[in-house]
């Protein structure tokens, strides 16, 4: 490490002290990426600053430390890009604010339009001239602290060390004001539930709809991941990564030899992606193998017009609802906030502009509530109070246990009838009988 930064280096503590003022907003960053030291060091001025605001994201570790030790929000307040598992807990306890946007449109929201006055910044160790990777989660780090008044890096000792193309996940030590390092936890791992038997009928109906040599977008759930499973186990080949979060599913496609980007038209025999989160098998695969790589930005991962020069781009995502128009529900039961749109809505469009691409909405037709009834995921329209992440008019593929339909190019009508029909049996005839009223 070059002697010339040596005096940049401090305790997490001092570093705290020095960088955040009251008043100030605090960026954590996003996924499973996360500044574990600095959290702590901040979590200690409770009540010695005040009104200082973090965001932060889609948290995997089971805790953060600034919202635990201030439950009163005395010093802290916490807001969240996309709601995950732990923040979800914590939303019930009234301890996040969340903040609806498109991952695609968050650099520009950082660049014009929202203040950052530290960022707190992940990175791995540095190589010998001071470059780090920026480990498991690019984000869009590199516009915030291009941004912010103070710049904290935190060496975690754990991370991959890549580095990306042309330098697309590096930063230097020179761009921090501080930097601190320590002992870490492990990393956070993700993990999936065994599919159940309508991930498997949705997953064998989907794979059905993809070509050789593919580029796939797979979001975050049980039936991506099945997918994923099944394609390792398929006869098809030269599959392709553009991804917003690369996964054990991706690992397994590799390692059956079907992911080998061959046939991509942009970073051609390279897995793209801007987040990773799943087994430590996946990020000891990211550093032991960083030339099979291409970790980018939002700006450069989540961009549609990119995604779309490239042909048979097949998205993936879960969602909530949809209604019999198309529209779809993806992250909120009523008013209360599950998860977050996240990048489905860059995906949809990419594949939607992509030469055979297809995106797709995968949801079981119902549900079983919490008294046993059944409840239809496919609804007449989608109820007030929840959200519509995505419109009518993004909307390509639907599937359900019960069959795919394609909508573009459907009138509303034509559209009902679709949907209808990969509906449950049991809710078909209401389904159809509100159809006729809306739609005929």
């Amino acid at each position: 490490m070059p002697n010339e930064y040596k005096s940049k280096f401090m305790t997490p503590e001092a570093a705290v002290e020095k960088a955040v003022r009251s008043g100030d907003w605090v960026d954590y960053g996003f996924g499973a990426g996360f500044p574990e030291l600095l959290d702590k060091a901040l979590a200690a001025q409770k009540g010695k600053i005040k009104d200082v605001k973090i965001r932060g994201g889609l948290v995997i570790r089971p805790r953060i430390e600034v919202v635990e030790c201030d439950p009163e929000q005395e010093s802290f307040h916490y807001y969240s890009w996309h709601i995950g598992d732990y923040e979800r807990k914590l939303q019930s306890r009234g301890l996040v604010r969340f903040m609806p946007t498109m991952l695609r449109l968050l650099p520009d929201l950082y660049r014009y339009h929202i203040r950052t006055d530290v960022a707190f910044v992940p990175v791995s160790r540095p190589d010998e001239n001071g470059y780090c990777g920026l480990g498991i989660s690019n984000y869009t780090w590199r516009t915030i602290f291009e941004n912010a008044r103070t710049v904290v890096f935190e060496i975690n000792e754990h991370y991959p060390r890549l580095q990306g193309v042309d330098g697309s996940h590096r930063v230097h030590l020179s761009e921090a004001d501080y930097i601190v390092e320590g002992e870490h936890e492990p990393l956070p791992l993700r993990s999936y539930k065994d599919p159940s038997p309508t991930d498997i009928a949705i997953a064998k109906l989907v794979v059905n709809e993809i070509p050789d040599g593919a580029v796939l977008s797979l979001g975050v759930g049980g039936v991506p991941f099945t997918v994923a499973s099944m394609l390792a186990e398929s006869d098809l080949k030269d599959l392709g990564c553009h991804t917003g979060t690369i996964s054990d599913a991706y690992l397994a496609m590799y390692r059956a030899g079907k992911l080998t980007n061959a046939r991509k038209e942009i970073d051609k025999g390279l897995s793209t992606w801007n987040l990773a989160m799943g087994s430590q098998d996946l990020y000891d695969w990211l550093e032991e193998n960083p030339g099979l790589f291409h970790p980018g930005d939002l700006d450069y991962v989540h961009s549609p017009e990119r995604i779309s020069q490239m042909k048979n781009v097949i998205s993936i995502n879960g969602g909530v609802q949809l209604d019999l128009m198309g529209q779809e529900n993806a992250e909120s039961a009523g008013t209360r906030q599950l998860s977050g749109i996240g990048g489905q809505m860059d995906f949809l469009e990419g594949a939607y502009r992509s030469v055979g691409g297809k995106g797709f909405i995968c949801i079981n037709s119902a549900r079983k509530a919490k008294d046993g009834t059944l409840k239809s995921n496919i609804v007449p329209f989608i109820p007030g109070g929840s959200t519509v992440s995505a419109p009518r008019t993004i909307i390509q593929y639907v599937a359900t246990e019960y069959g795919v339909v394609k909508l573009s190019g459907l009138s509303l009508r034509e559209r009902a009838e679709a949907m209808i029909s990969i509906a449950h049996p049991d809710f078909r005839e209401e389904l159809t009988q509100y159809a006729k009223e809306a739609f005929y």
